[in-house]
């Protein structure tokens, strides 16, 4: 009797050091897996026309300071959503439209006090620097009456700017899906291939000093 009592317990433990076993190996089968499909996914994510963004993005990274120092600069260099919007013709329009151009892409609207405050500078950033390699693409979000936003840009003087438009609000939910887009304005900054450089959520004096230095660091060849 002893002895079968000692084998049954022996018995007993084979199986559970199976049962632990199995377990164990099934956590770091179901973990590998996990880590294995989001490697595969960053590695999928990363555009190797985006390697000279990275490089760009570590020389504008010491002046994201003073007015520009909310500008989070890429940790990796891939290209945004695919994204559409209007211009003022009602054409359809989408970064690749720009490409070979740095661009700074703004969203804004009407109601949006912060926006309309920052208008002028960007106006001024466009005066100063815009030209061949360089455009900032302002976008209106206003879903409603189209002609408020043309009307309000005329009103204040705003004629630097060209006229972009997305009234179905799909442009900043892309964003707000894509981890760029928290509120208005949102600002991306985006190099020649059409890969992000950094973004900033809220405004900035983009006339001043500092945005000035940043923006033509981004530009360098």
């Amino acid at each position: 009797m002893t002895q079968s009592l000692t084998t049954a317990r022996s018995l007993a433990k084979k199986r559970l050091a199976v049962i632990v076993l199995g377990g164990i190996a099934g956590v770091a089968i179901g973990l590998a897996g996990v880590y294995g499909i989001n490697t595969i996914t960053r590695n999928a994510a990363v555009d190797p026309a985006c390697a000279p963004a990275a490089e760009i993005a570590r020389r504008i990274g010491p002046l994201a300071r003073g007015e520009v120092a909310a500008l989070t600069v890429a940790a990796t260099a891939r290209r945004p959503p695919e994204l559409t919007f209007q211009d003022g013709n009602g054409q359809k329009k989408t970064l690749t439209d720009w490409r070979g151009r740095t661009v700074l892409l703004n969203l804004w609207a009407t109601w949006c006090v912060p926006c309309r405050k920052e208008m002028p500078a960007l106006e001024a950033l466009q005066e100063k620097l815009g030209g061949p390699n360089f455009e900032i693409v302002a976008v209106n979000t206003d879903t409603r009456d189209p002609e408020k936003p043309k009307a309000w840009l005329k009103e204040v003087g705003i004629t630097q700017l060209a006229y972009y438009s997305d009234a179905s609000g799909k442009l900043f939910q892309d964003l707000k899906i894509a981890g760029k887009a928290l509120g208005l304005p949102t600002t991306l900054l985006i190099d020649g291939a059409g890969c992000e450089l950094g973004t900033i959520a809220g405004p900035a004096e983009w006339a001043s000093e500092d945005a000035i230095k940043l923006i033509a660091a981004a530009l360098q060849k």
